[in-house]
């Protein structure tokens, strides 16, 4: 058998194989495409956080100038100690606007009202919102004998429903305004002692987001005075 014969017959019984250096580069490929893939990924969440951060840092600097706004329309009874303004809500004392037990507007404080309509209807012209008005009270019951109230949920709400239509009579519209009750629900300070109770008997006003249409027309004609 010649050399040649030979030769051939090894050749032929070897199988022939992809190169190490094809295969390599497959991989390579396939492990930078999932890098590529990882590496896109990263960048859509960093965006995304960037994205969110700028508009949370945005809310913030409208809510510090949405209060900064509020304070300079207020600048007045505030300097006067007749009313607080803690986190964008304006307190008021419920001895100053009522007497015990009852939902009589005081002189005093329709005064203190009367004060605040001009720089608040100020303040909604240029804004999308409009002001609920709560009423709160402290955890003792309506005193016995009043028969008026059932409860401090009936008393809170109708002294927020007193201050609205107060607001009302002094200009504020209608549909820029609306009451809220919480009883003795969300007290700021300890019903343990009478200067803490106090406290707890109190309005607030807050300017909240505007709603929509058909849910302005139904607040205004909730908080609008009923007829003679």
């Amino acid at each position: 058998m010649s050399v040649e014969s030979v030769e051939s017959e090894v050749d032929g019984g070897v199988d022939s194989t992809t190169p190490v250096w094809a295969v390599f580069g497959d991989l390579m490929s396939v492990l930078l495409g999932a890098f590529v893939l990882i590496l896109v990924g990263v960048i859509g969440v960093q965006l995304e956080l960037s994205t969110q951060l700028q508009r949370e840092v945005k809310e913030r600097q409208l809510e510090t100038q949405r209060r900064k706004t509020l304070e300079q329309a207020l600048a007045g009874p505030l300097a006067a100690g007749r009313v607080t303004l803690v986190n964008g809500r304006i307190g008021i004392s419920g001895s100053m606007l009522f007497a015990l037990n009852s939902a009589q507007l005081q002189p005093e404080g329709r005064n203190v009202l009367k004060s605040l309509a001009a720089p608040l209807s100020a303040y909604l012209q240029s804004r999308e919102e409009i002001l609920m008005v709560s009423g709160f009270a402290d955890d003792r019951q309506v005193r016995e004998g009043n028969r008026r109230f059932a409860d401090n949920w009936e008393l809170s709400a109708q002294r927020a429903l007193t201050v609205t239509r107060a607001l009302i009579d002094e200009g504020i519209p209608s549909s820029s305004v609306f009451a809220a009750a919480f009883g003795s629900e969300q007290p700021v300070s300890s019903n343990a002692d009478v200067e803490g109770r106090a406290r707890n008997r109190r309005v607030e006003i807050a300017p909240v987001p505007k709603p929509s249409t058909a849910t302005a027309t139904a607040t205004a004609t909730a908080t609008a005075r009923p007829r003679e």
